[in-house]
């Protein structure tokens, strides 16, 4: 099973603080760093020093860093018109080197729209499977070619559909909970879908849709990778592992029922039930991000167990 790490930086983090956490992760051994695409803190946080960008902070980590995956969990589709979003994507993924994955979500956060003026349309849903399209049409269109897209929400005539990946394919993330729609979208686009902040018997659930949906579709249901993101509060005790919990202002024992939480032998028994039903990576939500011995343990007792 894979282990990637997941940040939250709209609760509070410089890109300083991300470079350093992005530079453990690689240092550590875990597969990716990943962060969320919001501009709000969420919560009683008070969210300083503010938000950072997604895309510009995953610029600067892929000239940074050397090996791991980077990406978003999710990028709001209400955030960027999907052409620029081709190219902003595409940019990182050659200062990378190939090393750029794309989660894309419909958005949700209306609040944060509200703060920096951003529109929040009603019919969001719809404008993602567009965006979709538009995303991954502009970059398999070969080169010399032209893409062209007429859709209800979005209209692209004779575009050069350039900037190129370094990736023959940049993979593409879709996630949710949504029991119809959401597994056709991630059946015709996505690379790995994504279940997030959910229990075992969800989980399997979603991905039961997924690959019936996948197979519905024309396509193997392995053909796509199937993953969580669960909040990870890990300690060598117990006093340790309350410790990191009132740091992030959670209780132990929902944490260990919604999360992965206690010792490493724990945590490792219940990623082990998560790849029973088919999870083959997992996202860790890393919310304490000074906490880099947190990281070290990590890797070093649960990771290390890990086939």
């Amino acid at each position: 099973m894979d282990l990637r790490i997941f940040t939250e930086p709209q609760q509070g983090a410089t890109y300083d603080t991300l470079l350093t956490v992005a530079k453990a992760t690689e240092d550590l051994g875990f597969d990716a760093f990943f962060r969320s695409d919001h501009y709000l803190r969420m919560g009683s946080v008070d969210g300083l020093p503010g938000p950072t960008d997604a895309w510009i902070t995953l610029a600067g980590l892929a000239r940074e860093t050397k090996r791991i995956r980077l990406g978003t969990l999710m990028t709001a589709g209400t955030f960027r018109l999907p052409g620029v979003l081709a190219i902003q994507v595409a940019q990182v993924d050659q200062m990378s080197g190939g090393r750029v994955e794309l989660g894309l979500g419909a958005g949700w956060f209306e609040e944060e729209h509200k703060a920096y003026g951003i529109p929040f349309p009603k019919e969001k849903f719809a404008r993602l499977e567009e965006q979709l399209a538009v995303v991954t049409g502009l970059w398999s269109t070969e080169v010399g070619e032209s893409f062209s897209y007429d859709g209800e929400y979005y209209q692209l005539t004779d575009s050069p559909a350039l900037p190129k990946p370094a990736q023959a394919k940049v993979p593409v993330l879709i996630g949710g909970h949504g029991a119809t729609r959401t597994p056709r979208l991630a059946a015709e686009y996505a690379d790995e879908f994504n279940m997030p902040f959910a229990s075992i018997e969800d989980s399997e659930r979603q991905f039961g849709r997924v690959r019936a949906a996948a197979e519905a579709a024309g396509r193997k249901g392995s053909d796509l990778v199937y993953s969580n993101a669960l909040v990870v509060c890990v300690g060598k005790d117990d006093s340790e592992v309350a410790r990191r919990a009132a740091a992030i202002g959670r209780e132990v024992d929902e944490l260990k029922a919604n999360g992965l939480a206690g010792s490493p032998a724990e945590v490792v028994d219940k990623l082990g039930r998560y790849a029973a039903i088919g999870s083959q990576r997992v996202y860790l939500q890393i919310l304490d991000l000074d906490d880099l011995d947190h990281l070290e343990l990590i890797s070093s007792q649960v990771m290390s167990q890990l086939s």
